[in-house]
């Protein structure tokens, strides 16, 4: 199947998201889709995979104009989108979102419903209980479910935002290697919108660049990741170095102690933990090792089986998250839409909530507060925009914005997840000033480069248990890998 899009045009407000886009993808390749945060490519892929309606412009599928409304109708003419956020009902079991995404809608028997989910589950090597509650899952997980209810569709042109978050290095292996089968064998056409140049290096025959709206080139691969950043920023970035705090006679921010935490999937038992005010703890492991589970409880939001908890020398054990963040810890969901912002309110609505506490809000003096977030943030955006129409890297923005700037504790899951590499860098820069103001910093990250840029230690999680890396400077990716598998036999150098 060819696609051509001609002449795309989108704009949201004053914003002109998408400006004059002339694309041809071509049967069984397999395209990057680069560009920094805001620089279109979501909405575009939107647009071709209709979840947005185009401005102006045309999409003709081998050689004829398609007009179609909504994903369905997208999806009966081949193509198909993951989200970054994946668009599911928590509330539903996996095998009940897989039925109800279907084609046949709830009719599909549960039977041939349960065979095509295990059979391609299998084939990519996904594990995907079809009992579970889609809410018990990671986002990883449920990433994995979607791309298996597309595939089943039998989508021709595939489209992945971020696929790879959240997901094993063995288990990306198997899904590139699968992705260039369908490509090379059955003709799929992938398109894949990653921040990872290095997942684009090692799978895409050719990328599109886009910035601020614009195609502003394509290329055949291979290629470095120096060409590629120049083409999405239009000049290399330099390296970022961060100064070590002495952490000697620094303060405690939080103490764990002997902490019991049960999940539905992991137990972690005896879990001690002394962090500094100043510090930064990076959690790493694969989704559901328990790092996020350790992560809620110091939060409150994941009440301890055992254990005490301490922010500096108060107990805290058992208090609510409200609790929590009163004495002044900060906390960031990995699910922008789902957990850290709502969809439907706009910029100034979330910061009235944010800072607020009288029950009549001053909309006055919110909306100006907005305005004035919205520039020290470098917001891509308007007080009265929608969350929702913002790009994932100005919504981290936003959520940057809404934090103290002076917390305790700052608990963050994936803070950087889908970001450009020129964006999670600004998100860093905000993170290292509060921390240098004596902010201890605790965050998980499926990025292993990102941990051991930013990390003091590192604590790597595997079915519950733990291994700290007493100095992160110190270990390398291929040990970190390790024991993400398990191997707790080796030893740090």
């Amino acid at each position: 199947m060819q696609v051509n899009l001609r002449h795309i045009h989108k704009r949201f407000g004053a914003v002109h998201a998408n400006n004059d886009i002339n694309l041809t993808f071509h049967a069984g390749r397999i395209v990057g889709i680069l560009g920094e945060n805001g620089a279109g490519k979501s909405t575009l892929m939107k647009i071709l995979s209709g979840f947005q309606p185009v401005d102006s412009g045309e999409i003709w599928i081998d050689n004829r104009p398609v007009a179609y409304t909504g994903p369905q109708a997208a999806i009966r003419n081949g193509i198909g989108m993951l989200q970054q956020d994946p668009l599911d009902v928590p509330a539903f079991t996996v095998l009940e979102n897989f039925i109800y995404g279907g084609g046949d809608g709830v009719f599909l028997p549960r039977k041939t419903a349960a065979r095509q989910l295990r059979e391609i589950s299998q084939r990519f090597g996904f594990e995907l209980d079809p009992d579970m509650p889609i809410s018990q899952l990671s986002i990883g997980q449920r990433q994995q479910m979607e791309i298996v209810r597309l595939l089943t569709l039998g989508v021709k042109l595939l489209i992945l935002d971020e696929p790879t978050t959240g997901i094993s290095a063995e288990q990306k292996q198997v899904l590139f290697d699968a992705l260039r089968e369908l490509a090379s064998k059955d003709g799929l056409t992938v398109l894949l919108v990653s921040h990872k140049l290095e997942d684009v290096i090692a799978l895409c025959h050719e990328v599109a660049v886009l910035r601020a709206g614009r195609l502003v080139g394509t290329r055949n691969m291979p290629a470095t990741n120096a060409q590629l950043v120049t083409m999405m920023f239009g000049q290399q970035l330099a390296p970022q170095t961060r100064k070590p705090l002495d952490l000697v006679h620094a303060p405690d921010a939080l103490v764990l102690e002997n902490v019991n935490i049960r999940g539905s999937r992991v137990h972690i038992e005896n879990l001690s933990l002394r962090q500094k005010a100043g510090e930064v703890i990076g959690l790493a492991g694969l989704d559901g090792s328990g790092q996020e589970l350790m992560l809620r409880a110091c939060v409150g939001l994941q009440k301890t089986a055992g254990g005490r908890v301490r922010l500096k020398s108060e107990d805290v054990t058992g208090q609510s998250y409200r609790a929590f963040l009163a004495k002044g810890v900060a906390f960031g969901a990995a699910g922008r839409l789902e957990e850290g912002l709502v969809e439907g309110l706009t910029l100034t609505e979330h910061v009235a909530l944010a800072t607020e506490n009288a029950t009549l809000i001053d909309w006055t003096a919110a909306h100006k507060h907005c305005e004035a977030q919205i520039k020290l943030y470098d917001v891509r955006g308007r007080p009265e925009s929608m969350i929702e129409q913002l790009s994932g890297g100005n919504q981290q923005r936003v959520l940057m914005a809404l934090m103290p700037p002076s917390p305790i504790l700052l608990a963050l899951e994936q803070p950087t997840r889908g970001l450009d590499v020129d964006s999670a860098r600004w998100i860093w820069e905000q993170l290292l000033e509060r921390r240098d103001r004596g902010a201890a910093i605790l965050f998980s990250s499926p990025d292993l480069d990102e941990l051991v840029a930013y990390s003091d230690r590192i604590l790597v999680f595997y079915a519950g248990q733990f291994f700290e890396i007493p100095d992160a400077g110190r270990t390398t990716i291929d040990e970190i890998g390790r024991l993400i598998g398990g191997h707790f036999e080796v030893q740090h150098a």
